[in-house]
């Protein structure tokens, strides 16, 4: 079974992809969600007990933000891939200008999410490693390289 973790700053795409690539195949967990991390907790419990594929839907900026995700994943001997989507901030900022109500994230909180974000790296645990960006409105997927 998979983990599948994404990286990324607000507005970078990250729900688009998953709804364009593993929606009739993994469970979606997401803070924008659940809310709590009591209830992400369970889901993702839940999801390792009955070995179901899953996407862990948040920004994950720091290497500490991930490795609780992929202990949890290695113990119960899942795969874990990483996306890493493409974080220029002022893209992002533009996109976020498109949303309405609540998917409308503050300012001050993707910049504070870009300021701390940390590159994943293949020593964290990875499985498998892919870039994502955004060309002429569809998303581009290449293997990690470690260069941005």
């Amino acid at each position: 079974m998979e983990l599948i973790l994404f990286v990324g700053i607000q507005a970078s795409g990250k729900t688009t992809f998953y709804k364009e690539n593993f929606f009739k195949s993994h469970i979606r967990i997401s803070m924008d969600q659940l809310r709590t991390r009591n209830k992400e907790e369970q889901f993702i419990n839940t999801c390792l007990n009955t070995q179901h594929p899953f996407v862990v839907d948040n920004t994950n900026p720091t290497k500490a933000d991930r490795a609780k995700y992929i202990a949890v994943a290695k113990a119960k001997k899942f795969k874990v891939t990483g996306y890493y989507f493409q974080s220029k901030l002022a893209e992002s900022l533009d996109r976020n200008d498109g949303r309405e109500g609540k998917e409308r994230i503050p300012e001050v909180g993707i910049k504070g999410t870009h300021r701390k974000l940390e590159l994943p790296g293949f020593d964290e645990g990875f499985d498998e490693l892919y870039y994502v960006k955004i060309e002429n409105g569809s998303f581009k997927i290449n293997q990690w390289t470690d260069e941005i």
